[in-house]
């Protein structure tokens, strides 16, 4: 479990106006995707009625566009190693923005259902090249809390989406809140004209998208442990999120309250991911992550069994601490263990294959639900899935601190 110190931070080669501009431009895009998705999560039952289908039916549309996003990331993965990460990132949320705003026009559970599962390969690519966009131009005194701040994108779109569940859906109906996601093709015309290139993608650019895929390949069990890692963050953090509205529903809670108590719990994911990612400079990225894990496993029993509200409303948000506390981190520890001329697609790739396999989470505790009761299967669930990730983790290694650059002649280092 030892680690190095980390190196003197490399010069990138950008002004602190261009890294904000990148930061800025990844935690953008991954809070829009994250609310394109997170709509359909406060939806299941208006959607339910609207197509007049199980919920079941509504819940495998979320296990759809979760299985398909690998796809999303090997494309756009590939296309940010061989052609640099901003013109990849802009077509990426130009498709996923217009894919969500045609879900609102959907005229039966079908096409909702197509539409879903395209969205995935939208939603996949959005993180891998915009990680590396962020990660590549700070420098690595800041890339732990940087990391925190671009994860925390996912937690601020699930908030987002739980207001506009309560600010939209009343008003305009279902069809309004999948309208409202495609507002972020906007920020295409920022990054356009924002955003700078990163250095170090030009330093290491690939050939050939041959090249790409041949690289990939040596690193296979990289590659594998990978995969394994997220596939369990996955697990842990859908399994803790997307049903968790509907959980709160069973328990009699109206959807009003719901929506607050989303909003109060990703206030508590974002704290978590920003501070476990700041903690990881200082103790390593592994140990970071254990302790987040660890937090997550202890409030288990707030979470899933209090009746009364107040309860729930603590468990909800230290659960999320945790949660998102873990995934904090991820960004950073996946770019840094990531090679240099794969470092937009590996970590997005290894991310959403371990979402692949992760996709069924929602209905495994759905299902679940019926035979030990909503508690008992979210609880029972989690449970496994944190221990496994946290021995996961322990076994693994890191490079914090990692420099992405390789120096000029005559360059002195910070």
């Amino acid at each position: 479990m030892s680690y190095s110190a980390p190196p003197p931070p490399e010069l990138n080669g950008l002004s602190a106006s261009d890294q904000r501009h990148a930061i800025a431009a990844s935690f953008m895009g991954w809070t829009l995707d994250a609310f394109d998705f997170f709509v359909l999560t406060f939806l299941i039952g208006p959607l339910s009625q609207q197509f007049r289908v199980s919920k079941s039916a509504i819940v495998l549309t979320l296990t759809m566009t979760l299985a398909m996003r690998p796809v999303g990331a090997l494309l756009f993965g590939m296309l940010a190693d061989r052609y640099g990460r901003r013109r990849p990132l802009m077509a990426n949320v130009i498709f996923f923005s217009v894919v969500e705003l045609l879900c609102g026009f959907a005229p039966s559970y079908s096409v909702f259902f197509a539409l879903r599962t395209i969205f995935g390969i939208g939603m996949g690519g959005e993180w891998g090249v915009g990680a590396s966009l962020a990660m590549e131009s700070v420098s690595s005194r800041r890339r732990g809390f940087i990391s925190g701040v671009i994860q925390s994108g996912y937690s601020t779109g699930y908030l987002l989406a739980a207001i506009a569940a309560r600010l939209v859906l009343p008003f305009w109906g279902w069809r309004a809140m999948f309208w409202v996601g495609g507002l972020p093709a906007l920020l295409a015309f920022y990054i356009r004209y924002r955003v700078k290139e990163s250095k170090a993608w030009e330093q290491h650019r690939a050939p050939t998208v041959g090249s790409i895929a041949g690289t990939a390949f040596t690193h296979w069990k990289l590659f594998l442990y990978l995969v394994l890692m997220m596939a369990l963050m996955n697990c842990l953090s859908h399994g803790t999120q997307d049903l968790y509205p509907d959980f709160l529903g069973s328990h009699g809670i109206a959807s009003a309250t719901v929506s607050y108590l989303a909003m109060l719990y990703n206030v508590g994911a974002i704290l978590g991911g920003i501070s476990f990612g700041h903690l990881s400079e200082r103790i390593g990225r592994r140990w970071g992550m254990l302790l987040a894990i660890a937090l997550a496993l202890a409030v288990i029993p707030l979470w899933a069994f209090s009746t009364r509200l107040a309860a729930l409303a603590v468990g909800a948000f230290l659960m999320q601490v945790g949660v998102q506390g873990a995934w904090g981190i991820i960004p950073a520890h996946l770019n840094e263990l990531s090679p240099d001329t794969v470092r937009g697609m590996l970590p997005g790739f290894a991310y959403q294959i371990g979402i692949l396999f992760a996709s069924p989470t929602n209905t495994i505790e759905y299902a679940l639900r019926d035979r030990l009761g909503y508690s008992w299967a979210l609880a029972s669930f989690e449970f496994g899935v944190m221990l496994l990730l946290a021995l996961t983790v322990a076994l693994g290694s890191e490079r914090r601190g990692k420099s992405f650059l390789r120096p000029s002649v005559g360059q002195v280092s910070a």
